[in-house]
């Protein structure tokens, strides 16, 4: 039997511009279940989500909209 699955993405989100935008990425993401990092990169928008699970773009659109952004694809 493995170890716990570890599953890193990388999305795009638009509309974040400060370190209060960060926090509000990763605060809605890290409540999604299964996730265990998130890694925001403002300068380009790139969110890199680790979890113990495959996550679908449902699920992450939902927390990146909730937080007031916008996943781009």
């Amino acid at each position: 039997m493995r170890g716990p699955m570890s599953v890193t993405t990388t999305y795009t989100v638009n509309g974040m511009t400060c370190g209060h935008c960060v926090s509000s990425v990763t605060e809605e993401l890290t409540a999604v279940a299964g996730v265990t990092g998130v890694d925001v990169r403002l300068a380009t928008g790139a969110v890199t989500v680790t979890s113990t699970r495959e996550l679908s773009r449902d699920e992450v659109r939902a927390a990146v909209t909730e937080a007031g952004y916008e996943l781009v694809g």
